[in-house]
């Protein structure tokens, strides 16, 4: 069995591992345009920001670790052309410029995704720069050494990381936004709201509810980022307002969303029988709505990877769906959210309720103890959890790790009122409080005898 792989970080390496671990006799080329594979970019902001002073710990895998599980790894090689029909691929060298022709049994889709670059004045001048990859973060952090005031524009969870980082580094920063608060697709107004205060308490500038129109320079170097509000002097900008699918290969050859993002089914597979899809070039199904989605996580993309080696050669391990759970820690504030926020699921046009406490994690005789805000989201009619979110000084994200669970088996806000949690005082209440959130969105009234059936 022939197989090619085109693309090689969160998606691909873990398909190219378990591909070569599971069907050894496979003949596996991965092709990768970059001259590096693995790069764990969730971890850019960390990098830019001093935490991780070694770079090489955010790669996972290297071509020579893959050539000890016999792949051939084509570093700097672009695949042009994909013919599902013949099941062939047209390859340029980019270092030679040598172009060649490959085939395949097996087509492996791991392309990813690209920043959405917008088609803006200015936009050319050096010191504007995009965030995805190490020769990025690379980039940001010379760049950050000789330049005073930042700009980051998109207040997603890159953008709000590096904001943080910038800021901590001594730099003067603004973060634009388009949308009138910060993180809006993963927060409801009651979380936003106190990161956006720790932003302001930090000395960092918040342009909301504003759409950049154009950068102004001086010499070729950026100066101002000009904005539907007005103008923001910076010596550096970071674009960071989103990404869309690497997919334009498959373009017309496969069913994809709107967006280009390749639509897959329970095993990985695209329409077209011999190609699989994953990672940031996929749609997800999204088991809060029921629908597929475009949710690009590093954790969607090693699951889906490590499913289609499962599902390859023939079906064995569905997948399960994903609520899109994601977790990101602002100075003090640990906050994790999964599934849809109150906001999301109105504008899906579904009609829920929601439960939001603050309390104290853990018993008031402890000699410290510190407050959790949580909410959950939940249908109104069938009580289902749809969505929640958690913020505290104390780490208390895991939590949402068990919410996530959860949605993905269909529970109740009433059945999460009385799951067994264990009790100790070092760590929680006798009722944690997952239980009462959800003792807190009981009915009122039980139900009489009459309404009751067996």
């Amino acid at each position: 069995m022939k197989v090619a792989v085109i693309g090689c970080t969160h998606a691909g390496t873990a398909a190219i591992v378990n591909t070569a671990k599971l069907h050894p006799e496979a003949e596996i080329t991965v092709y990768e345009r970059n001259d590096n594979i693995s790069f764990l970019s969730c971890g850019i902001a960390l990098y830019v920001g001093g935490v991780v002073k070694d770079p090489h710990g955010l790669f996972y895998s290297s071509p020579e670790k893959l050539a000890e599980l016999g792949v051939k790894t084509n570093m700097r090689h672009e695949v042009t052309v994909v013919d599902t029909k013949s099941k062939t691929l047209r390859v340029r060298n980019l270092v030679t410029g040598q172009e060649f022709d490959d085939t395949y049994d097996k087509l492996i889709m791991t392309t990813g995704s690209w920043p959405i670059v917008p088609k803006l004045e200015g936009i050319e001048l050096e010191g504007v720069l995009l965030c995805k990859n190490y020769d990025h973060s690379n980039t940001i952090i010379e760049k950050a050494k000789q330049a005073n005031k930042i700009t980051v524009v998109g207040a997603g969870y890159i953008g709000v990381e590096l904001v943080e980082a910038f800021q901590m580094n001594g730099k003067q920063v603004t973060l634009i936004d388009g949308e009138d608060r910060i993180l809006n697709k993963y927060l409801d107004p009651e979380f936003t709201a106190p990161i956006e205060q720790s932003f302001k308490d930090h000395g960092i500038k918040l342009a909301l509810n504003e759409k950049v129109s154009s950068f102004a320079g001086e010499g070729g170097k950026v100066t101002k980022v000009i904005t539907s509000e007005g103008e923001h002097e910076a010596d550096l900008v970071i674009l960071c307002i989103g990404f869309r699918p690497n997919t334009e290969l498959l373009k017309g050859q496969v069913d994809m969303l709107p967006n280009g993002a390749i639509l897959v089914n329970d095993y990985m597979q695209t329409s077209c029988p011999d190609v699989y899809a994953a990672g940031d070039s996929c749609a997800i199904h999204y088991n809060p709505t029921g629908k597929h989605a475009y949710i690009p996580l590093a954790t969607n993309a090693v699951r889906m990877g490590t499913l289609v080696a499962r599902n390859l050669v023939k079906e064995t391990i569905p997948y399960m769906g994903t609520q899109g759970t994601s977790g990101i820690k602002i100075y003090e504030d640990n906050i994790a959210a999964t599934g849809l926020t109150e906001e999301g699921a109105k504008a899906e046009g579904m009609d829920v309720e929601t439960t939001m406490i603050i309390d104290n994690y853990r018993p008031e005789f402890m000699p410290t103890f510190e407050q959790v805000q949580l909410k959950v989201v939940f249908d109104r009619a069938t009580r289902r959890i749809l969505g929640a979110q958690i913020l505290s000084k104390t780490d208390l994200t895991q939590s949402i790790n068990t919410v996530s669970v959860c949605i993905q088996n269909k529970m109740t806000i009433d059945q999460l009122a009385f799951i067994d949690f264990f009790f100790q005082p070092h760590y929680n209440k006798p009722w944690n409080f997952l239980n009462t959130v959800g003792l807190e969105s009981l009915p009122a009234s039980v139900p009489s005898k009459e309404a009751v059936t067996v």
